[in-house]
């Protein structure tokens, strides 16, 4: 019982990082796959990351002059034949008048607690990061009309 207790317990600083990247991965696929948590929604979530742990990382490297990995500030790249989505031409801000902001805010919230509370190194945390987006993106560009966006995030049985 106490192995099972210490399992759904956010790992501790002094963890090991896979420890910390598989509560977090873990965490993070049981609430999209719980709540369906629409691509648009997973999609503002996981960029808003991205762009805060990127920004600090790029901020501690200029200070300390360091390069970055571009694998690191840049997404993976789509192949070129999933990008024919008309996706730039879908009303934008009624489809941000849509979202559930209450879900997001609970993922966003597992997200940001898991990281801070594990104390989980950024670089480790936006490759994580990094995969979802890849996903992500893959089914932005597969999207053909706004309703595609509010579909759930189809994540692959072994992520």
């Amino acid at each position: 019982m106490e192995d099972e207790e210490s399992h759904d317990m956010i790992p501790n600083p002094g963890d090991s990082t896979e420890n910390k990247l598989l509560f977090l991965q873990e965490n993070m696929v049981n609430f999209v796959n719980q709540y369906n948590l629409p691509i648009i929604e997973t999609s503002l979530v996981i960029s808003k990351y991205l762009r805060i742990l990127t920004g600090s990382l790029v901020d501690e490297a200029e200070k300390n002059n360091e390069n970055i990995p571009s694998e690191i500030l840049n997404p993976k790249a789509i192949e070129k034949n999933e990008q024919n989505s008309t996706i730039a031409e879908f009303p934008l801000e009624s489809l941000l008048n849509q979202v559930d902001n209450e879900r997001m805010d609970i993922f966003d919230t597992i997200i940001r607690t898991i990281i801070n509370s594990s104390e989980l190194n950024f670089t480790n945390a936006i490759l994580l990061l990094r995969d979802w987006e890849s996903i992500i993106r893959r089914q932005l560009a597969n999207a053909t009309s706004p309703g595609h966006l509010f579909s759930p995030l189809e994540l692959p049985d072994d992520f």
